[in-house]
């Protein structure tokens, strides 16, 4: 877990090592880092990354894949129905991961 203000791509090189066998890796252009797009490709991942407006040269994405991350979005907008896990009431990293783990069964059987 990471403070609020960190950056995307900045926790996502802690999971780097953790990441499952994948084709392809859809993300938002928080995750737009030359880095982080070689690592994924050395790990034989393909980045669905859009680059960000400030970027100078474009970046090349799979734009019909990219359109399925809302999928992502409407996931994590279920979880921060749920007041508890929105405003992040706990303090410890282990009680905040019990609460995401009552909320997603809860999610899943309703």
């Amino acid at each position: 877990m990471t403070a609020g203000q960190i950056s995307n791509y900045t926790g996502a090189s802690a999971l780097l090592d953790s990441l499952p066998m994948a084709q392809w890796m859809l993300t938002d252009r928080g995750y737009d880092a030359d880095w982080f797009r070689d690592a994924l490709e050395e790990r034989g991942i393909r980045p669905c990354i859009p680059g960000r407006r400030s970027r100078g040269k474009l970046v090349k994405y799979d734009k019909r894949k990219y359109k399925s991350c809302n999928r992502i979005e409407i996931m994590f907008g279920k979880f921060k129905d749920w007041r508890r896990v929105a405003t992040r009431y706990d303090r410890c990293p282990t009680v905040f991961f019990s609460a995401i783990c009552l909320a997603a069964a809860v999610i899943f059987w309703l």
